[in-house]
């Protein structure tokens, strides 16, 4: 049987997230990425795994620059 994954909640607006092209920005550096966001506020969800992992280790780069 294939699991569905679960559907994010947006916690201000209480609506389904959507994907779609957001551009993170650190350091004055802009990346687009698809990430998960609010259709009406536009607040971002960040997977645990992305912020510690490959987000960790461009801040990282950037930093050591």
């Amino acid at each position: 049987m294939t699991q569905v994954p679960p559907v994010l909640i947006c916690a201000r607006c209480e609506v389904p997230l959507t994907p779609g092209k957001v551009i993170a920005s650190y350091l004055g550096f802009e990346f687009p990425i698809e990430l998960h966001r609010c259709p009406s506020c536009g607040q971002i969800h960040v997977p645990e795994g992305l912020a510690l992992g490959k987000m960790l280790q461009v801040e990282q780069m950037l930093e050591d620059k």
